[in-house]
């Protein structure tokens, strides 16, 4: 039986993960990320499939971040017709992130449309609407981690932790034939160790190849340790000064990180108490699942909950979720906290707040997360000094804080030790001299082509054959 891997999405960038596994007959899809970026590149990308929808029999889905499952209501609008494999906890964020999408969505294709009928230009349609969205996961099977499970003629797959976002995973493929078995594993996105809230990522044991996420493949993190007392230094700094931290925050993971470490610096009174207000309606929701699934969390974490001491339940604490509430925000003079999506300040409210403050040197915007390149992030990251929100052009005067350690991904160090440890990982079914055979080969994605080419030279000197692929192109797996 031949096998074969089709780099569909995520490959020499970090949006739009997908990759489709070939197996005689048999066709797994690996996620079905959206592509983030312009509008129009946006569009062209994300409708424009270079295989069958309909011919797919099985997809495992790694976890709920739109990047990884945004796509999946358009494939199914497509003709995509068949089971999708993920964790209870991703099949439950991936609902609300996927609905939260369609409005987007509809939001923007709102938007563009009354522009262009202005100007007579061809009318937009959003990918999907929330009530396409809505319908997607009635197709999801949920999966418990460590779970073998057949998902196709002679394919199985297990769903390792990841430690990536609540309910992620590592996902093996085991594929048999007459012949002979092959082991595949597929590590996008792979979380830290040591990580708040999450347990460390598993080591699937035995893989033949790896596909691997490069995000930060030619960077080293801070300690994420080192996350809290940075945050306590620059929120101190701007509050001391009546100003008002914006902080453009993923809604799923990165918000609950951050208000887990606010959280313990107000415990320990270690910056002023100031109202912190959760900006998004789908953070709010997503957080309450944080409190429903608390088998995916760690042991510190559910130990604190079980003792009254939810990290979630501060005092000052607010979730907003009208729109008028968050409008009274830009007009609230106090020093505060805001915490709002989107990571990449591409949508959502932050460009509101960004847009209301961004003018005032009093004021700071605390940067989290990963900006991807041409994004408004980015532009903020780089202190370009005037930034466009909302096709008008702001001068940047307020304070730009970067605090990388507290990815969620892992850095170089990290994914070189995954991989030791995924060598040293031997497999059960082998017979006597066929240990050589296993980890040929890791194929590099998720990640900028710099940081991608920085992990692959340091995985030679380590001896590790990689490779980088192209968007679209097929590789036959011996």
């Amino acid at each position: 039986m031949s096998v074969k891997i089709k780099f569909l999405g995520g490959a020499k960038t970090v949006t739009g993960s997908s990759h489709l596994v070939t197996a005689g007959r048999t066709e797994i899809l690996l996620d079905a990320g959206l592509f983030q970026g312009h509008r129009d590149a946006f569009y062209e990308i994300n409708t424009t499939f270079h295989y069958n929808p309909r011919t797919i029999n099985a997809m495992v889905l790694s976890h709920a971040h739109i990047d990884h499952c945004g796509n999946i209501p358009n494939l199914i609008k497509r003709g995509l017709r068949c089971k999708i494999y993920t964790t209870s906890a991703t099949k439950d964020l991936a609902d609300l992130m996927l609905v939260d999408s369609g409005k987007i969505q509809e939001e923007d294709v709102k938007y563009v449309n009354k522009i262009n009928r202005r100007l007579n230009l061809p009318l937009r349609k959003a990918l999907y609407t929330a009530k396409e969205a809505s319908r997607a996961t009635k197709i999801f099977r949920s999966i418990s981690y460590n779970q073998k499970f057949c998902i196709a003629k002679d394919v199985y797959a297990t769903i390792l932790d990841a430690g990536h976002i609540l309910g992620s995973g590592i996902v093996v493929l085991d594929i048999k034939d007459a012949e002979r078995s092959l082991r595949l594993g597929y590590a996008v996105d792979l979380g830290r160790k040591n990580l708040p809230l999450l347990n460390d990522p598993v080591i699937p044991k035995g893989l033949d190849y790896l596909i691997m996420e490069s995000t930060y493949g030619g960077r080293l993190h801070r300690p994420i340790e080192e996350a809290q007392s940075r945050l306590r230094e620059a929120t101190s700094r701007a509050l001391k000064r009546g100003g008002k931290v914006i902080i453009p925050s993923f809604t799923l993971e990165r918000t609950q990180e951050v208000i887990y470490f606010l959280n313990e610096l107000l415990k320990e009174k270690l910056i002023p108490s100031v109202p912190i207000y959760v900006d998004s309606p789908l953070a709010t929701n997503i957080t309450d699942l944080f409190n429903f699934h608390l088998d995916f969390l760690d042991e510190k974490t559910r130990q604190d909950i079980n003792r009254g001491n939810n990290p979630f339940e501060l005092l000052n604490l607010r979730f907003i979720r009208e729109q008028r509430e968050s409008k009274a925000l830009n007009t609230d003079r106090r020093p505060m906290i805001i915490i709002a999506g989107s990571g990449m300040c591409e949508s959502g409210r932050v460009l509101h707040h960004l847009q209301n403050n961004i003018e005032d040197s009093r004021n700071m915007v605390l940067v989290v997360g990963y900006m991807a390149k041409d994004t408004l992030g980015r532009k903020i990251v780089e202190k370009n000094p005037f930034v466009r929100i909302f096709g008008v052009e702001y001068e940047l005067n307020a304070e730009v804080v970067v605090i990388n350690s507290f990815s969620g991904h892992a850095d170089q160090a990290e994914l070189l030790d995954f991989v030791s440890q995924c060598l040293s990982a031997k497999r059960q079914d082998l017979s006597a001299g066929q240990e050589d055979r296993l980890l040929k080969r890791i194929f590099l994605v998720h990640g900028e082509v710099e940081q991608s080419l920085s992990l692959s030279a340091k995985l030679a000197e380590k001896g590790v054959q990689s490779y980088i692929p192209d968007k679209d192109e097929e590789l036959l797996l011996n």
